[in-house]
């Protein structure tokens, strides 16, 4: 390999390639924060804490933390996701539903004390030192030159795909998806017609626990660290950016800006020195941000609301 293409591959391709696997995961938190947008009309600032939950539940089943036995990673991880789809439905019965007629804001507010009540209390539970989460899937699938994609880089992306086709299936043609996204445009309307709005809320909310904590397991798998508020200070405001770059009110959209989220974070950081610009990643992430709010505050595939 000359010279030449060897620092293309390092500059460009390799950042290229981890990137959409770290975008992978802001693309599911994405959609979640969109999930909600599209049924509350509110931003949730507690999504990423709902995949902090569920790396905890699943580090407390593969080690055998606490009360909890040492279970295989998989049951792990079903335990760890279970358990953000309950705080999430939590979130929504106690915190949102008796809210839900105040201003907007101040359930955006309240989000972000649940947020700030689970970092605490993973903080207490966890330690503030955090601990570590192995990945899914162990060792290297592929190296070549300055490129190396991981097993746990394929099994984000598998899951991305998966869960993407999933959910473009239930919102078109299943009836409870239907149902979500027709409260999501005509509330009032729909519960003329025997629609539970509470119901649809509530189912809402759960999946957008799902899907916080598929990415909150394998980001914590993939990047190593998890601790308390971790993946809030790390994850949480690419993936708004990426909703928004996609379309805040377009599911495919989080999918697709978390992806180009994740590439151009990952192409900045490694491409601008940090003596020109300190953190480059998280600054790219907020010119990306500000210029689309600019620009197109729909975002690519978003339609205005």
């Amino acid at each position: 390999m000359t010279p030449l293409a060897f620092e293309f591959g390092s500059r460009i391709v390799t950042p290229v390639v981890s990137g959409a696997i770290n975008g992978a995961v802001y693309g599911l938190l994405g959609l979640g924060i969109v999930l909600l947008y599209k049924g509350n009309r509110i931003f949730n600032f507690a999504q990423a804490e709902f995949g902090a939950v569920a790396a905890f539940g699943c580090y407390a089943g593969v080690t055998g933390f606490g009360f909890v036995p040492k279970v295989p990673y998989p049951v792990a991880a079903v335990f760890g996701v279970t358990i953000a789809i309950g705080v999430a439905l939590l979130t929504e019965r106690l915190v949102i539903r008796p809210l839900f007629s105040q201003p907007k804001v101040t359930l955006v507010v309240a989000t972000a004390g649940t947020a700030l009540l689970i970092i605490a209390i993973t903080g207490f539970l966890f330690g503030a030192e955090g601990v570590t989460l192995d990945p899914v899937l162990q060792g290297d699938a592929f190296t070549s030159g300055g490129l190396l994609v991981t097993k746990q880089g394929l099994v984000i992306v598998a899951v991305l795909i998966v869960l993407a086709l999933a959910s473009a299936l239930f919102f078109s043609r299943t009836r409870t998806g239907t149902a979500i996204l027709a409260v999501s445009m005509e509330p009032t309307a729909t519960s003329l017609v025997g629609i539970s709005v509470n119901r649809i809320s509530a189912l809402t909310w759960g999946f957008a626990g799902l899907l916080g904590g598929v990415a909150g397991i394998l980001f914590a798998g993939s990047s190593g660290v998890l601790g308390p508020g971790v993946l809030t200070f790390v994850a949480l405001i690419p993936a708004f950016t990426a909703a928004v770059f996609g379309g805040i009110t377009s599911l495919p959209g989080a999918f697709l800006g978390g992806v180009v989220i994740g590439i151009v974070q990952a192409v900045g950081a490694r491409n601008i020195p940090e003596s020109v610009v300190p953190s480059a990643n998280q600054v790219v992430v907020f010119l990306i941000l500000l210029t689309v709010l600019l620009v197109r505050p729909a975002g690519l595939l978003g339609k205005e609301t």
